[in-house]
């Protein structure tokens, strides 16, 4: 994946309890408002971790940012709540694998233009793998994109979403072999029954999962794209945070 990151200040939850959603970064359309409150209501009022809604033309989507990769939910919580990724493009599609979103150069990028080298400003994030936590490149898993730097860290602000459907075990055991793979008991039960990418774990950082929407996941990661990977008709992202925690 090609690519680049910021640091916000990590907040540390030691008591965490639930607020409203923030005070929004622009005014908001009545569409907005009126799904903030919905899925807000969905994510509910004891949740110890943030939700985010990520408004698409395809439909809706909400994801839950781990708490075990405090780095990587800090970044991204401070881009969705200051509108860093309002109207950027998933630019980046492809079917039974991932969509990819994030680069701040889409946003007025012209059709056709390639894209997936844009970053943020400040210094990329510092791996947090959790695979000993069981967190891994599940159907619906919210990742880090980054460029091939040794530490690999991620970007800070390029992100994609795993839509790879159930593997079939045979198809599985040959994937490992070709790739030399070594996966556990649980990872094979897990890619067998809910999909997801396992030769990407332990190279990038999972920090979140999709809760709502894996029907939009699909359809997103349906659509016909160019010679890039890039959908042909665009997939614009809109992102609110549902919920703010407090120490």
């Amino acid at each position: 994946m090609r690519l680049l990151l910021i640091l916000t200040t990590i907040m540390v939850f030691n008591e965490v309890s639930w607020s409203n959603p923030p005070k929004p970064f622009r005014k908001l359309t009545v569409e907005e408002k009126t799904a903030i409150k919905k899925y807000a209501k969905a994510v509910g009022k004891k949740s110890d971790s943030y939700h985010v809604l990520i408004m698409t033309s395809e439909g809706n989507m909400v994801v839950k940012l781990y708490n075990q990769t405090p780095l990587h939910r800090d970044n991204f919580s401070e881009k969705v709540r200051n509108g860093f990724y309002d109207s950027l493009l998933f630019h980046r599609v492809i079917n039974n694998f991932m969509i990819q979103g994030g680069d701040p150069d889409s946003k007025k990028a012209q059709s056709g233009q390639r894209l997936g080298s844009g970053s943020a400003s400040g210094p990329m994030v510092p791996a947090e793998f959790k695979i000993d936590q069981g967190i891994y490149h599940k159907r619906g898993a919210l990742a880090a994109a980054r460029d091939g730097n040794p530490q690999k860290a991620s970007s800070n602000c390029q992100f994609y979403i795993v839509q790879r459907k159930p593997w079939r075990t045979g198809e599985l055991d040959s994937a490992t072999v070709q790739r030399r793979l070594s996966i556990s008991p649980e990872q094979k039960q897990l890619y067998t029954t809910t999909g997801g990418t396992p030769h990407l774990d332990g190279g990038y950082t999972v920090f979140g999962e999709l809760t709502i929407g894996i029907d939009v996941l699909d359809k997103i990661a349906s659509s016909k794209t160019d010679r890039s990977d890039r959908p042909v008709a665009d997939v614009r992202m809109r992102m609110f945070l549902l919920n703010e925690l407090k120490r």
